[in-house]
């Protein structure tokens, strides 16, 4: 699976944006999508997951009730909506594919089969 991350930008604290991560090469459904990010200094950390029809979904705490994460199947797309930006989400967000069937995507980056090239997201305060 190719993965292309899009969306990122500068944005002041409280705006919103949707990252889309378009994917190619395989069957799309069969694969559970995640997202992460990595602030500058930090390790790689888990955002949100979804699975392969869209009707599990996992988040961090941090971004709970500020983030959506959804996926379209027809349009092989993976989408993640964060609303009420802070400051502290400023990162390098990455879509990545976990090739499992059931489930709503693992929580820890080395389950995932393919990664993104990862969008940089930069909210200012």
């Amino acid at each position: 699976v190719q993965l292309q991350a899009s969306g990122g930008g500068l944005v002041q604290a409280g705006g919103s944006l949707r990252l889309s991560c378009a994917a190619s090469g395989r069957t799309f459904s069969n694969y559970a999508m995640g997202w992460f990010r990595q602030a500058p200094g930090k390790e790689r950390e888990f955002v949100a997951s979804i699975n392969w029809n869209g009707v599990m979904t996992r988040y961090t705490g941090s971004v709970k009730g500020r983030f959506t994460i959804s996926r379209d199947n027809a349009k092989n797309t993976v989408y993640l909506q964060m609303n009420s930006l802070k400051p502290e989400d400023t990162a390098v967000y990455y879509c990545a594919a976990e090739g499992v069937k059931f489930g709503p995507g693992s929580l820890a980056s080395r389950e995932y089969d393919y990664w993104g090239q990862g969008t940089l997201v930069t909210v200012s305060s």
